[in-house]
This record gives structure tokens, sequence and C-alpha cells, in this order.
């Protein structure tokens, strides 16, 4: 999901791309709507990014600058019935991959982590040095992921890493081509609610509205995909052309509701999605937003899109691919 919209706007930046995937939880029909959205033939190879042999021979092939991890298992209730497959996943492709890299002669790496990392955070917004707390086995791979490389960087000058926490991606690209789709029944709001709106599911379940916040609902900090896309280009210039690692927050820097996301929704379906409030559950937070003044500083980088932005190019996407990628677009809007 968020790969193949960091590849468009690679691409769309002046990068040339080679892209890796075992197609574990994605579908390979994403790269000719890559190919349709820029234009360009994708270079691509199907493998396991755990397999070290495999991704010798691929970086052997091409002349490779940098990289970014994004070869993750991300569903928190599957990691914790499955951990050994989680830590196997996400910190056995990514040690595979710093170790075809070191090979090449290529240390400089953009890594894909997550606002889990924080927890349950004591202070809004969150800052990068708050305190890093992980409460399940996806937040605690992803936290290994950063020593990883935070160990590799003191090592080895020659290394410089960007460490990108992602609060909540959403959205879709504008052409309705790309999109979210989640295997199974989404872990995520908005792929739910989207599935709601065009009758894959039948009713929303608000866990809870009586939360310190202004209607009730948790509030989270969710940021449109182009938006987290592009702030990995400009991380890719900031590794290629500045030495130093560093983290950062890749987030909107304010709050949005359940019901908040409901109603941009509803405005961007044109109908009422029915949904009910139901008892919170147990680990959730009332609110969790970003403070995103390091990745301007650093990167010159802001999220430009809105909450209504994100809504409506949900809508396009979904709404022209009601099945996701097993189902070819209907109608689908010019990019």
């Amino acid at each position: 999901y968020i790969g193949s919209h960091t590849w468009i706007a690679l691409v769309q930046a002046g990068f040339d791309v080679v892209g890796v995937d075992n197609f574990v939880n994605s579908s390979a029909r994403v790269l000719e709507r890559i190919e349709r959205v820029t234009g360009r033939r994708t270079v691509f190879q199907a493998l396991d990014a755990c397999d070290e042999r495999a991704l010798d021979t691929l970086f052997n092939a091409h002349t490779i600058d940098a990289t970014i991890h994004f070869a993750a298992l991300k569903a928190v209730g599957e990691g914790e019935r499955e951990p050994l497959r989680y830590w196997v996943n996400n910190v056995g492709s990514l040690t595979a991959v710093c170790s075809a890299m070191r090979k090449r002669g290529c240390k400089r790496m953009v890594f894909s982590s997550s606002a889990t990392v924080y927890g349950a955070p004591a202070e809004l917004p969150v800052r990068e040095s708050a305190p890093t707390h992980a409460v399940n086995v996806y937040g605690r791979t992803k936290l290994a992921g950063e020593q990883v490389l935070h160990d590799l960087a003191r090592a080895d000058a020659g290394w410089t890493n960007a460490i990108l926490r992602y609060f909540n991606p959403v959205g879709a690209h504008s052409s309705g081509w790309l999109g979210e789709d989640p295997r199974g029944v989404p872990n995520n709001l908005m792929p739910y609610i989207a599935q709601l709106a065009v009758g894959r599911m039948q009713r929303l379940q608000v866990y809870g509205n009586d939360y310190p916040t202004p209607d009730g609902t948790g509030v989270r900090d969710y940021i449109h995909v182009m938006d987290l896309a592009e702030g990995h280009v400009a991380a890719v210039r900031r590794v290629l052309d500045h030495d130093g690692s560093f983290v950062v927050n890749l987030g909107t820097g304010r709050g949005y509701s359940v019901l908040e996301l409901l109603h941009a929704y509803e405005r961007a379906c044109g109908k009422r999605l029915p949904h009910e409030v139901v008892s919170r559950r147990d680990g959730d937070v009332a609110a969790c937003y970003a403070d995103v003044s390091a990745a301007h500083t650093l990167l010159g980088w802001k999220a430009r899109r809105d909450l209504d932005d994100m809504c409506r190019d949900s809508w396009r996407w979904q709404s022209n691919n009601p099945q996701g990628f097993d189902q070819r677009v209907l109608q689908p809007d010019a990019a």
C-alpha cells in the first residue's frame, strides 16, 4: 500500500526505482497500475526480503544508491498470535537487506517505523524524544528494527539511516488506480469504513464515546498516503545528500476523531453509513497525534492534504475497485 504510492512519488520526483515484494499481503496487479499512473515500465523482482542470497543477486544486477524498507507484517492481533512469524519477517528481512546493502557499499536506508513504538504517550503532541514503550509484538519488532539501524550507524560512520515513524496512513492515489486493499476484515478504521460504503461490511462499531475528547470518540493523527509518500522522497534526498542518521514523525500534527472521519467519509460517498457505539477496547488511548516540526526542519516536508482529501481519494479508489485489486477499475478518473 504505502510502497506502491511511494514508488509513484519517487518516479515523479525523477528517481529510478527497483521494487521487491513477495506478495504475501499485496497484489501483483499493482505493478500495472503503477505503470499506468507513471507512464514508466516497472523494474521489479518477486522475492522474499528475508532471502539474502536472492537479495545479493538483485544488488549485483542493479546499482542501488539507497534502500527503503517497507517489508513488515503489521496486523497487531495476528502478531500476538504468531509472534515468531513477525520477528522472523519484520526484523529478519531488515537484517538481510542491510547485509546485502553492505556487500555492495550501499549504506543509505529509509526505514518504515511506526508511532506504535510510543505506546500510550504521556504528552501530546508526541515528539520524537518521547519515551518508547511498544505494547504489542508488531511495535516491538519496529523498535528492534530501529535498534538494528542505530547499531549499524554507531559501528560504521558510513551508514546514514532515516527512521520514519508513521502515524495513521489513509487515503489513496487521486487517480483511483491505487489504494489500500487489506486481506480479510480490515484492521484499520478507514479501510473498514470504505468497505462499509461499498456494502462489504454491514455496520461500523465505534469503540467508546466517553473519552475526554471533543465528541467522546478516540482521536488519531491520520495522514494522506501521498503526503506520506512525499515524506519518503524527502527522506531519500536527505540521506543521499547529508551524513547523519535521524528519526522523524510523519503525520499531520493534528488529530481527527472516529466520528469526524466517519462523517467526512459520508460527505465523500454521499450517503449515511450505519454505525453503533460499543464498549471501549482494552489498550486504546483517548488521543494520539504527532509533533511534526522535526520533519519540517530536517526534510522541508509537511502534510498538505486534509481529511476531506483523504476520504475523497479513498472513496474514488474503493468505489472504482469495490473488490480491491481482484476486480479491475470500473470507471477510473484521470490521473
